[in-house]
């Protein structure tokens, strides 16, 4: 016999994460197994070592609570499907723990949802750099980007702290950690260039949305034109969505498959970020940071059409509450 733990991480126990479809690719019968800790001190995993081990000190003894389900016997659609068998089987224990199922998943540190077949962050990055600009009295809008199209520049810390016209130490450091570095630590400057660009606001999608292809396109090798390949889609997405490159290739691909090149092109492009009845809404979400450089809040609601949490494919989606 096998034990799985198919969240594949510890949570806070206000609601179960997604299931991973490892545990139910063979398509054979499980035997869910409920785990509670009805201790008066929660002790999390998930927080740091010293706390959990101060506070399970802390108490006589600690009680754990194991409840055995009846035997899950899979359909023929949930044995074919790991991934609709998982999902049902979440259901199942979370309705007999009483808290509520989430797409939530972890992708290493990040929290991310399902949507179709691309996996989005559940609060960019993209956002939190926005604060940390903001907290330093730094306007977007007021940086002169000069990135090359179709051309990438690196720069190192220095250099980005000189573009930006940061001197904070901590700053410059929380901010450049943001993008992603190449072996020497350097930076590709577009991806500064767009990221600022949608920390601004004034920019309409249809602009942004140019402005993305036109820094990432390249020369159509066979043919006049400039078009998107798999790395530069990857990029726009993880920088704007949060999404994970794998999930953006994969469904790079899909999108391409349509064509008979490798590569998006303008109006393909967007009418994948605008107009597309599942993706278009993520963009429209996203590139609203919840806070505009005059500081007015505009936090997508979660019950109103298209945030990330009306998305998520008809489970619940817990708020998250400070500390936790």
């Amino acid at each position: 016999r096998v034990l799985f733990f198919p969240e594949g991480t510890c949570s806070n126990k206000k609601a179960l994460l997604k299931f991973k479809p490892g545990a139910f690719i063979a398509g054979v019968p499980v035997q869910p197994v409920l785990i509670r800790y009805p201790n008066s001190l929660h002790q999390r995993l998930s927080s740091p070592r010293l706390k959990v081990l101060w506070l399970t000190a802390s108490q006589p003894c600690s009680i754990v609570d194991v409840e055995f389900l009846p035997v899950y016997q899979p359909s023929p659609e949930e044995s074919r499907d790991p991934t609709l068998y998982a999902n049902n089987v979440q259901r199942v224990m979370a309705q007999a723990l009483g808290i509520p199922a989430t797409e939530c998943e972890f992708v290493g540190s990040l929290p991310v949802i399902v949507v179709g077949r691309l996996k989005v962050a559940l609060e960019p990055q993209l956002w939190e750099l926005g604060k940390v600009l903001r907290k330093a009295g730094l306007s977007p809008g007021c940086v002169d980007a000069g990135a090359e199209p179709g051309r990438s520049r690196m720069i190192s810390q220095e250099e980005f702290a000189r573009q930006l016209q940061l001197s904070d130490p901590q700053t410059v450091a929380g901010a450049f950690s943001y993008f992603q570095q190449d072996a020497k630590g350097l930076v590709d400057f577009r991806d500064v260039a767009l990221a600022l660009a949608a920390l601004d606001g004034g920019r309409s999608l249809e602009e942004l949305t140019r402005l993305a292809f036109e820094l990432f396109a390249k020369e159509h090798t066979e043919g006049p034109g400039r078009l998107l390949y798999k790395d530069g889609f990857s990029t726009i997405l993880h920088l704007l969505l949060g999404s994970p490159r794998p999930a953006a290739t994969t469904l790079h691909a899909d999108l391409c498959q349509a064509g008979p090149s490798q590569g998006l092109s303008l109006c393909q492009f967007q009418n994948f970020s605008l107009h597309d009845p599942l993706y278009g809404k993520l963009f429209s979400t996203y590139l609203r940071p919840p806070h505009t450089p005059r500081g007015t809040s505009q936090t997508p609601d979660a019950s109103s059409r298209g945030s990330p949490t009306a998305l998520a494919n008809g489970t619940g989606q817990v708020p998250k509450q400070k500390g936790d």
